[in-house]
């Protein structure tokens, strides 16, 4: 087992390890047998396990999480089991049965870790009260670890939430049509769609080319769904204005600004959601 994290739990006066991995929690025995023998903890965890009823325990608990448990080798060992002879160590489970709830680690910081539910019923045979304390103090790493993550993930989706407004503002910034200056009002273009393009994207087709040779298409073409959206809407617009007699420049001016009040609509947030 590779553990990816390690806590600590602290139960009447006693450090507890705990090793985490994924949903797996495994609590350290040799901590929870210091608490009854601290210079003899080894010994506490082998007498527990020479028990007949702990080999029996061991076993059904991997024959229901562990697929590749060896129930002769199981067998084997609680045939012997209370035997004044009888003498099992966690490495020699693990090694002989494929366990996978025991977990025996050398070095300094090494020690016998077991799944949780086998840890408490080692503590319990330690002693009742350790084994509620233990519980108690579990739990609330639990909790602790639960409202960390639930702070993680309202962090994470309020990072979202910003990057999705600057993402928005930038769009903004790129998108919503510049207000047209006196002289670009005052040119008479030969081409009504040049007035369309120059309300909403501040520049003639033309224009667009030279500062883009090397794209195909051309600047509608390259527009976003909010652009050709309100372009639908100011080529009808400007059949109106044509047809009431309104001279370009005058229709230029009312298409920028009707173009600028659009493209700001509809790229509020709401409204850019329900586009997509």
């Amino acid at each position: 087992m590779n553990p990816t994290k390690k806590s600590t739990l602290l139960v009447k006066g006693s450090t507890v390890a705990v090793l985490s991995r994924q949903a797996d929690d495994y609590i350290s025995l040799t901590d929870i047998a210091k608490h009854k023998e601290p210079d003899r903890a080894d010994q506490v965890i082998q007498n527990w396990m020479r028990n007949r009823n702990t080999v029996e325990f061991l076993g059904i608990w991997e024959n229901l999480n562990n697929p590749d448990f060896k129930p002769l080798e199981f067998e084997g060992f609680r045939n012997r089991a209370g035997l004044n002879s009888f003498v099992l160590t966690p490495r020699q489970w693990i090694d002989s049965t494929a366990a996978v709830g025991l977990i025996s680690k050398s070095g300094r910081y090494g020690g016998t870790f077991a799944h949780k539910d086998i840890a408490f019923e080692f503590a319990s045979w330690i002693s009742v009260e350790f084994k509620l304390y233990l519980i108690r103090e579990f739990q609330r790493l639990k909790v602790d670890e639960s409202n960390r993550l639930q702070l993680g993930w309202n962090l994470q989706r309020t990072l979202a939430k910003i990057n999705y407004r600057i993402h928005t503002d930038a769009i903004k910034e790129t998108l919503i049509p510049p207000a047209i200056t006196k002289a670009q009002t005052a040119l008479v273009y030969a081409k009504e769609a040049d007035v369309l393009n120059v309300a909403l994207f501040g520049q003639t087709a033309k224009q667009w080319r030279d500062a883009h040779p090397d794209a195909d298409g051309n600047i509608r073409d390259h527009a976003p769904l909010e652009q050709l959206v309100v372009l639908t809407n100011l080529e009808s617009l400007n059949s109106v204005l044509i047809r009431q007699g309104l001279p370009q420049p005058e229709r230029l001016q009312k298409l920028n600004e009707i173009a600028i009040t659009q493209m700001r609509t509809l790229l509020s947030a709401n409204n850019v959601q329900r586009l997509k």
